[in-house]
């Protein structure tokens, strides 16, 4: 069972970064990040 654990652990984090690109949550992700860069140089 221990090597199959991080075979299960990586298909199950990969399901869900791909449920995550289908529904566009990249975009709202990099928004932020883009913010918060932003207000750490004083620009935003």
């Amino acid at each position: 069972m221990k090597r199959k654990l991080p075979w299960v652990l990586l298909t199950v984090f990969l399901g869900v970064m791909v449920a995550g690109l289908l529904l566009g949550e990249y975009k709202t992700v990099l928004e932020k990040a883009v913010t918060v860069c932003l207000d750490c140089i004083g620009i935003g």
